[in-house]
């Protein structure tokens, strides 16, 4: 594991391993992922999440339990199997590093919990646990000030970070105004070029005319505009 990790558990069992904030996870065993857990108390996420996520609540408090699923046609392929390429570079590691490199930056990131995998011959599964945000609405379900929603992307990339899927459902508010980034699966710590940036704002601008339309748009104009201020 990378030294960023150096405060965080890793423990093997059999077939995998995990790693884990060992400031508030007790047992990170298999059962920690499993949704059948009478323990995580689970109940499926309806929103999104392919069928594979979970609201869990035990000793770590309120949690999202995430199974990683291929989507599109891969998916037809390989459900939930992954090619690979050592421990750090399996997805759930991986999303649990970005997360927790945000968080120590001060970013309004979930806090990563657990991440695990299950390794067999050439391929893995994998999980992560996430502490939940209460009371919070998707950018897709609720109007947001664009100063703050561009401040919450322009300070992620400041920080070198490049997410995989900026869309108007993995970005939360809440009552008093926070904006929350979520859902780092395949994110990417990198320099960012104006490139990178550009395609994170035009994944945003695509989510936000598929489920708003002209309104859609031009909320996202106007976190354009805020954004690139922030850029001058």
């Amino acid at each position: 594991m990378n030294s960023e990790l150096s405060r965080i558990g890793l423990r093997s069992f059999s077939g995998g391993a995990a790693c884990f904030d060992a400031a508030r996870i007790v047992d990170p065993g298999p059962g920690l992922f499993d949704p059948q857990n009478p323990l995580l108390h689970a109940a499926p996420v309806q929103v999104g999440g392919r069928k594979s996520a979970w609201f869990v609540e035990a000793e770590f408090g309120q949690a999202v339990l995430r199974h990683y699923r291929r989507g599109g046609m891969v998916a037809k392929l390989s459900r939930d199997r992954y090619v690979w390429a050592g421990a750090d570079a399996t997805r759930s590691f991986a999303e649990f590093r970005v997360l927790w490199f945000l968080r120590e930056r001060g970013l309004a990131v979930p806090a990563p919990l657990a991440a695990a995998y299950w390794k067999s011959g050439l391929t893995y599964r994998a999980a992560i646990l996430i502490e939940r945000i209460p009371q919070v609405r998707t950018l897709a379900e609720a109007r947001a000030e664009p100063e703050a929603v561009a401040k919450a992307i322009f300070a992620m990339h400041e920080a070198g970070v490049w997410h995989a899927d900026l869309n108007a459902f993995n970005i939360l508010l809440s009552s008093s105004g926070q904006v929350w980034l979520i859902d780092f699966d395949r994110a990417r710590r990198r320099t960012l070029t104006a490139r990178l940036r550009r395609s994170n704002l035009l994944r945003l601008k695509r989510s936000l005319d598929k489920v708003a339309g002209e309104p859609g748009l031009e909320c996202w104009r106007q976190i354009h505009n805020a954004y690139l201020q922030l850029s001058a």
